[in-house]
């Protein structure tokens, strides 16, 4: 494949520029226009690979570990009703405006940004920020899945069961009072520190399955489409492989049928409950990756006829049934291991009532058992009050209420799943190997993002062949993420994970609307696309860009400016060993200043960009009329 150095290529007088060719002279000569880098810009093998490239960068692990939870805590089936409203005047006509972009401009972020307008070069600059924060954390998630599936081979499954503690005379005090997989989680993976203040040093287990982490993805976006639409034939389909094989072994599991029922059994209360709509909208929006520049990235390698609209509505369909599908195989799971913990609490409460009572063995059931717990505590009062203490209180409901997200799920809940489980290794294995396919498909995407503007740029492509610069990048990240192996890692994780991305992303899409709708032009953007694919924008796209995601854009902005002001002080979860269980804690000052950093970085390109731009063209001008 040929270099994505930037060459002009001169035409001659007479011959006519393409609609998609001629606009947007306004660009810095640092990035080559539309016209200008045709004939040597790579370009995908066929359309297969960029719509695999783009499924395998929208469906990811917010598929499997959020949207599930999203499901639990509003609704269950009654949250399908604002997702896919959100996906309609939301999801769809994004993707389709930020694919039509890289299409038509043939050029990463901020090539393309800049073409529109010089003023605007700041939102590319800004999603390339945003994408290299997310991933140097992001990465880490990968880690932990090495890491896991390592693990995986041994057997019993090392989070199956509590070691012993130092003295040999019993098990470890700490997984006692959590349990065998919180304290592999905890202990084991991370070796979490008490505090955020508490960094420790860098652990070199982590920090080895870190390196091995960007090591693949260096080799994934080695030679950039080239090597990338290799990777996102693997990528793109194995996740769905084995989420076929957990399904089909999901519903063979004990109990997951109550899984099933709790997430399809709607309450169409929560419909009436404005944070379902907000959840849903914030699903849809981050989890197709828009703003972050990789959906751009991807979509200049097209050819200019490709018909982006299609595959946008492709997309944004498969990224979506994909959820509800992954959530289908939580839920049989979650139910299974719901069913599994209320049935081990009501043998234990029959033990210690058959044991404290004298009572026949098999005597006492689960069906008889409230009966027999009446009889016992009216015929024997003071004994049953003193008995009563000891005993739990035994709910499936509250087993399957229990919300979990995120690492929690995945790294807890899943794992307890798995460890009751016959030939748990086995589903181990295919479990952490999905998460590892799902985390490298987005980690593809992520880079891409970051390449592409790097590698478009005359005065960094001159210098540096592609492969240089794709190991510059994959080294510094390394590098900033051995932070997140240390003892108070996980602390920075979630920092960087709350608020690296989300009011950045907000921001930058709502000014890419806005360019296009009102600086660029919609009915010049029209004709583009009219150009480029034969098609015509109907009245759904132009109503959706113009008016409906903006607003809901701007609504959520504000939403999720206001919430972070009226919780007042941040706070974060810190593991206390001694209790075994998470406990609040308030952010250090230092902290605070971090994240007003990460937030600062991306979020001020925009403004600080404009203004640096508006400064140079008025002391240019101004020396041009002194000249003159």
């Amino acid at each position: 494949m040929e270099s994505t150095s930037a060459r002009v290529v001169s035409l001659p007088e007479d011959e006519e520029l393409q609609p998609w060719e001629g606009a947007g002279r306004l660009g810095s000569a640092e990035y080559a226009q539309p016209g200008d880098v045709e004939e040597v810009r790579p370009k995908w093998g066929n359309p297969l690979q960029f719509l695999l490239a783009c499924v395998s960068y929208a469906v990811g692990l917010g598929n499997v570990w959020r949207f599930p939870y999203l499901c639990q805590m509003y609704g269950g089936g009654s949250f399908l009703v604002p997702y896919v409203i959100m996906l309609i005047v939301e999801g769809m006509p994004l993707l389709y405006l930020e694919l039509a972009v890289g299409q038509r401009m043939r050029q990463g972020s901020i090539g393309a940004w800049r073409t529109i307008s010089p003023y605007l070069s700041g939102v590319g600059i800004a999603s390339l920020v945003v994408s290299f924060l997310v991933s140097v954390y992001y990465n880490v998630i990968n880690t932990w899945a090495i890491w896991y599936f390592f693990h995986s081979f041994q057997d019993p499954l090392p989070w199956s069961v509590c070691p012993l503690n130092s003295n040999r005379t019993g098990y470890d005090e700490e997984c006692e009072k959590a349990s065998s997989t919180q304290y592999f989680w905890y202990r084991k993976t991370l070796n979490i520190s008490p505090s955020i203040q508490e960094n420790g040093g860098v652990q070199w287990e982590p920090a080895l399955c870190l390196t091995l982490a960007w090591l693949i993805v260096y080799l994934c976006i080695l030679r950039g489409t080239e090597s990338t639409g290799k990777v996102v034939y693997f990528t793109a389909s194995m996740p769905y492989c084995v989420l076929i094989i957990y399904l089909v072994r999901g519903l063979t599991l004990h109990g997951a049928t109550n899984g099933l029922a709790y997430m399809f059994t709607p309450k169409m209360e929560q419909l009436a409950n404005p944070k379902a709509w907000i959840n849903a909208a914030t699903q849809i929006f981050f989890s197709l990756g828009l703003g972050c520049g990789g959906l751009i990235a991807f979509a200049s390698y097209n050819e200019p006829s490709n018909d982006c609209q299609k595959h946008a509505i492709i997309v944004s369909i498969i990224n979506s049934t994909t959820a509800i599908f992954a959530s289908i195989v939580t839920f049989s799971i979650y139910g299974f291991k719901a069913t599994f913990n209320y049935e081990n609490c009501l043998n234990k409460v029959i033990l210690l009532l058959t044991n404290s009572f004298d009572l026949e063995d098999g005597f006492l059931t689960a069906s008889n058992l409230e009966e027999v717990k009446s009889y016992l505590a009216s015929t024997y009062p003071d004994k049953y009050s003193a008995v009563f203490p000891h005993m739990r209180n035994c709910s499936l409901e509250s087993e399957l209420s229990t919300a979990v997200q995120g690492t929690g799920l995945a790294f807890i809940v899943y794992t307890e799943a798995i460890k009751n489980m016959e030939v748990s290794q086995l589903w181990s294995v295919l479990y952490f190997f999905m998460l590892l396919m799902l985390g490298m498909g987005s980690m593809v995407g992520t880079g891409t993002a970051i390449l592409t503007p790097l590698t478009d740029s005359k005065r960094i492509s001159s210098f540096l062949p592609k492969e240089a610069i794709s190991g510059l990048v994959c080294l510094v990240s390394c590098a900033i993420g051995m932070v997140f192996t240390m003892e108070a890692g996980n602390y920075w994780f979630d920092i960087f994970n709350d608020y690296a991305a989300t009011l950045s992303l907000l921001l930058i899409v709502l000014v890419e609307t806005v360019a296009v709708c009102y600086v660029y032009g919609l009915k010049r953007f029209e004709s583009d696309l009219r150009a480029m694919t034969g098609r015509t924008l109907n009245w759904y796209w132009k109503a959706m860009w113009v008016f409906v995601s903006p607003l809901l854009i701007i609504g959520l902005f504000i939403f999720y400016l206001s919430d972070y002001i009226l919780t007042g002080t941040l706070q974060y979860q810190a593991w206390d060993a001694a209790q075994g269980h998470v406990v609040t804690k308030d952010y250090p000052t230092y902290a605070l200043a971090v994240i007003g950093l990460l937030v600062a970085a991306s979020t001020m390109c925009i403004p600080l960009v404009a203004l640096g731009t508006f400064v140079t063209r008025h002391f240019k001008n101004r020396e041009k009329f002194l000249v003159s």
